[in-house]
């Protein structure tokens, strides 16, 4: 299997979702079986069937994320030192050169990107276009409707 990339935070997520399916939701659920079991017939008995679908949902959240957590390569961007270029984990300020207009966003892994939270995922056109640039420079992100210039404000290492 190939490893994929993750953020501290974004690992750090994952292991506290794992922790609550496992401690919480899934005890929980156990109980609800035993609950509608004591019920009766369990052929027509809908509290019964409805906590089953939901132990199979937590039992498959469970095992993709210890699939996740066990191929992730975990990068702490505070402990790398790449001289002010734009890497997985960083955080960008930018600036739309055509609308002056400035974002910020978070060069992170597949499964924690987030565009709401402005968090771009390492794979997307704009983290491609920024990766090895630095602050001042130039990138240049094919978008949907066309060529979209973003120059690089800062770089932070956070």
């Amino acid at each position: 299997m190939t490893k994929s990339f993750m953020t501290t935070r974004g690992a750090e997520k994952l292991r506290d979702e794992l922790h609550e399916l496992k401690t919480v939701a899934r005890p929980n659920v156990i109980q609800a079986i035993a609950e509608a079991r004591a019920l009766g017939d369990l052929k027509e008995n809908a509290e019964y069937h409805a906590a089953r679908e939901q132990q199979s949902f937590i039992e498959g959240r469970i095992a993709e994320l210890e699939g996740k957590l066990s191929q992730a390569e975990i990068i702490d961007v505070t402990k790398i030192n790449v001289g002010g270029k734009v890497v997985f984990g960083t955080t960008v300020e930018l600036m739309n050169v055509e609308t002056e207009e400035e974002v910020t966003y978070r060069i992170v892994g597949d499964d924690e990107a987030d565009i709401k939270a402005n968090l771009v995922s390492i794979s997307s056109p704009i983290a491609r276009a920024l990766i090895g640039k630095e602050e001042g420079d130039v990138a240049v992100v094919q978008a949907p409707k066309g060529k979209k210039e973003y120059e690089i404000l800062e770089v932070k290492y956070i």
